[in-house]
């Protein structure tokens, strides 16, 4: 058996082969894309599959992914980085920076065009929006009239980001802030928030504090002209098979977009998000490039939700939590945090953090085994069962885990 870096090569490719056997074979998976960084090296990296099935291209380890929900943990930095400016504070009410949102009621009855509110039990503050307590719901939510009233309007899809606010004025709250989890468009919001407090378009602060510094050069709200040949089709899971979901010749990722979504906008490689991966491995610094500070990470990778809760506890609607039922799991300021890995039913470590996307990528970092994993692949509606075998495969790799208690011959 091969190890490096304390791990097993030879149990990861039996994940290569599990992947292939279980999810490409089978047709339910175009390509997959798995790296496994260690003890500052890649110990690990794979690519699987055809980014354009339709063309016959086989995915290359440099190809560009639509990484969706994986947006939120930059969003999630971009403001925290305003709040180590001194330019916001976690307990600040969001209406001081979005005025018409004072008087956001909460839904008591009624639908588009007809609600019926009550007033919230407090104001609705910034870390709410981190966490995903704000109150707000999300297009893609399925629970209620709320939610139905975003489609409706075209909330964070028709709309630019100030049209977006302004929208939102006249739906009410899920809830009342603090009361439940819900995952929601609250970090499309903190975008917005971006651009105002910092005075710079929320697309130019990710691009000016974050990509730039870190070198993630193939990162951005849209596929530029040159780097076209490296974008593939999004597919996705339908009772008549896998289809085309987006296609690049159509793509709306060609163009510079209309609503810039710090919730789900941008395009990636697997090697700019490990690069992300190392500077919060490393305490919020790469290469000399100082994101936040240490204690700031720390503070994002702790679980906020009230009382100590679990997702599973404060959760709304079952499609608020993808990777797991939300047991044992809580949430910080933009991260899925591990709070008890049996409760969880999942291997890990208690403080590892994580979040995934809506085309099945996904990430997880792990401080105490000094680990980052990234999967890419691009299907809407894979099964969530991929990443509790992904870390199944991952954490039985490892050899001299600093978990295990040590024994003398």
């Amino acid at each position: 058996m091969s190890t490096t870096a304390g791990i097993s090569t030879d149990r990861l490719h039996a994940w290569e082969q599990h992947l292939r056997a279980t999810y490409l074979d089978t047709g339910i998976l175009p390509n997959a894309l798995t790296l496994v960084y260690r003890r500052g090296e890649i110990v690990h990296q794979h690519v699987q599959g055809h980014a354009d099935v339709e063309a016959g291209r086989a995915l290359r380890q440099d190809d560009i992914f639509r990484i969706y929900s994986m947006t939120k943990p930059i969003t999630s930095l971009a403001f925290m980085m305003l709040v180590e400016d001194g330019k916001v504070a976690l307990n600040d009410p969001v209406s001081s920076v979005i005025p018409g949102w004072a008087a956001l009621g909460v839904w008591a009855g009624g639908e588009l065009g007809g609600f019926t509110t009550t007033p919230p039990g407090r104001p609705m503050r910034m870390m709410d929006l981190l966490r995903h307590t704000a109150g707000l719901s999300y297009i893609i939510q399925q629970g209620g009239k709320v939610d139905a009233a975003y489609r409706s309007l075209g909330i964070g899809s028709q709309t630019d980001l100030d049209g977006f606010i302004a929208a939102l004025a006249d739906v009410p709250l899920e809830f009342s802030p603090g009361e439940s989890w819900h995952y929601s468009a609250a970090t499309d919001v903190l975008g917005y928030l971006v651009g105002k407090i910092s005075g710079l378009p929320f697309e130019d602060f990710v691009r000016e504090r974050i990509l730039g510094p870190l070198g993630m050069t193939d990162t951005d709200f849209f596929v530029p002209e040159g780097k076209t040949g490296r974008f593939m089709p999004c597919y996705v899971l339908t009772p008549q098979g896998r289809v085309v979901f987006d296609a690049p010749p159509t793509s709306p990722y060609l163009a510079p977009p209309h609503f810039v979504s710090g919730g789900g906008g941008l395009v990636s490689t697997a090697a700019d998000y490990l690069r992300l991966c190392r500077m919060l491995l490393r305490g919020g610094e790469l290469d000399g490039a100082r994101i936040v500070g240490p204690k700031t990470l720390e503070l994002m990778t702790r679980n906020h939700l009230p009382g100590g809760a679990d997702m599973a506890g404060m959760a709304r609607t079952p499609i608020a939590v993808s990777e797991s039922s939300g047991a044992g799991v809580g949430f910080g300021l933009g991260f899925a945090v591990t709070l008890d890995p049996a409760r969880a039913l999942r291997a890990g470590n208690a403080g590892d953090y994580s979040w995934g996307g809506a085309a099945g990528t996904y990430f997880w970092i792990d401080p105490v085994e000094d680990m980052a994993v990234i999967f890419m692949t691009q299907l809407i509606l894979s099964p969530d069962r991929i990443r509790d075998d992904l870390r199944t495969f991952v954490y039985s790799a490892l050899t001299d885990s600093p978990t295990r208690p040590q024994t003398r011959a």
